[in-house]
């Protein structure tokens, strides 16, 4: 067995999550399987265990699999900064930032450096899982295509494509791009897979037929609509769903236009003493809120005028008035401080803004990225916890005097006199079962959750529903 590729028919099918459930499965069997995606598009990125960052559903996959993450599971990463342009992650380093217009020059360039990680995890794994990216139907995007049928054919990698039926016309998505893809494209596809369905799958039973009838393609299957996928870390903010509450420890976090590493909110999302809204553009802050996060962002000063322009500033004034607290997270504390400067534009035009000035700190970005996983002490619980590292910029001033915690001994992250406002760099903290405990008791709550167990036991239930639906024996023996 050497490799597999899941494609998807178009956009969030469900690739991600189908690819997490077959290396679960294929771990199983005793194999050793790791995950790979060529080319990834998210904000949504984790630090790896050799200091550079992936997509975060690269790192869910690699935990599907028993395995740390590393840079050769995501080779390429961009990270949006604007409509048009993005930054360019190569092997979990920053090359570049460019327009998109530009990348489509760039990244044939890129496929040695794809094909090189490929290799590696080649080489030390039974399989490999890959995970394409958009849709191979795009095919005005196929030259030097590094994330879909480029990559496949380089690699000589066979190729399953999911459809995504809950979106309606899912036979014209399957039968569609097999008739704009390249006959040596189409030749690549060995079957295809339907998920999302609701209902009864038996009802599709001619829709089904009519697909492999026209495409000459084998069926692996229709998967239901998998209910607990919302317990699995969400790549895109769209995707966090959390239950609806009606009381709880009422937490809202505010959805930057280039909101990054939301991921933090999953654990608070799963709690039941929580409720968790994601405030989206137009909404005003709740007046029954007892704490706002600012969450991390692309783009900080990008989305600090966003955050204004929604109205969100005055919401937040009058929300400390009523005695509420605020949080903010990596670029959403440095939203909190005075100012924010970035001489070399290094996250859009050159300037420097005014903060929301709720802390006495202020932002200076610098070009030397910050990334690293940590172990942190809280300083107002004692309480020790893990998280990371990811960021751009470097944040003083006297309210670091009053840290939010402390890493190695040294202050981190800042709070003003009453303790209501406090800001930290460190992702990933509420997924510590401890900590949560913790700062949920300082507002009063419980938890009542262990996270990590749970995306363990949502991961084997993701792969058993695999199993029963799907024709999960058939899929791994396509690998070559």
């Amino acid at each position: 067995m050497t490799a597999l590729m899941i494609q998807g028919a178009g956009s969030n099918v469900g690739k991600s999550m189908l690819v997490a459930g077959l290396c679960r499965a294929a771990r199983a069997r005793g194999l050793s399987v790791a995950p790979f995606k060529p080319q990834n598009m998210s904000n949504n990125a984790a630090v790896t265990k050799d200091t550079g960052e992936i997509g975060r559903a690269q790192a869910l996959q690699a935990l599907a699999c028993g395995l740390e993450p590393v840079t050769d599971m995501n080779p390429v990463l961009l990270k949006p900064e604007s409509e048009t342009g993005a930054q360019v992650i190569v092997q979990g380093r920053r090359l570049t930032t460019t327009r998109a217009a530009d990348y489509q020059h760039l990244k044939p360039k890129l496929m040695a450096a794809v094909l090189e990680s490929y290799q590696r995890l080649r080489a030390a794994h039974d399989l490999v899982i890959i995970e394409g990216a958009g849709s191979p139907a795009e095919v005005n995007l196929r030259a030097g295509d590094i994330a879909n049928m480029g990559f496949a054919c380089a690699a000589d990698v066979p190729v399953v494509l999911v459809g995504d039926i809950d979106r309606g016309g899912v036979i014209a998505q399957l039968v569609g791009t097999q008739a704009v893809l390249a006959p040596e494209d189409a030749a690549m596809i060995a079957g295809f897979a339907i998920n999302k369905f609701r209902g009864d799958p038996r009802l599709f039973d001619d829709g089904y037929l009519l697909i492999e009838n026209l495409t000459g393609w084998r069926g692996y299957g229709v998967l239901p609509w998998f209910k607990d996928a919302w317990r699995l870390p969400a790549e895109d903010a769209l995707d966090l769903h959390a239950p609806k509450r009606m009381d709880g420890l009422h937490i809202v976090c505010l959805c930057f236009s280039r909101i990054a590493n939301f991921d933090d909110l999953d654990p608070l999302a799963q709690e039941p003493g929580v409720r968790l809204t994601m405030l989206r553009a137009g909404q005003a802050i709740p007046g029954d809120t007892d704490l706002v996060i600012l969450p991390g962002t692309k783009s900080t000063r990008g989305d600090l005028a966003f955050l204004r322009a929604q109205g969100w500033e005055i919401d937040l004034a009058a929300h400390l008035r009523r005695g509420g607290h605020v949080l903010g997270i990596c670029g959403g504390y440095q939203m909190l401080g005075q100012w924010i400067d970035d001489p070399e534009g290094l996250e859009g035009p050159a300037g420097r803004d005014p903060g929301l000035g709720l802390l006495d700190v202020a932002t200076v970005m610098s070009p030397d990225k910050r990334l690293t996983q940590v172990q942190a002490m809280h300083v107002d619980s004692g309480q020790s916890f893990g998280g990371y590292e990811i960021h751009l910029g470097r944040t003083d001033g006297a309210d670091r005097a009053r840290p939010f915690a402390k890493v190695a001994g040294q202050p981190e992250g800042a709070c003003d006199a009453t303790g209501r406002v406090q800001g930290s760099y460190l992702h990933g903290m509420f997924s510590d079962d401890g900590f949560r405990a913790a700062w949920m008791a300082g507002f009063g709550a419980s938890s009542q959750t262990g996270y990590a167990q749970g995306v363990e036991n949502t991961l084997d239930a993701l792969a058993a529903h695999l199993e029963k639906h799907l024709d999960v024996c058939g899929l791994l023996a396509l690998a070559r």
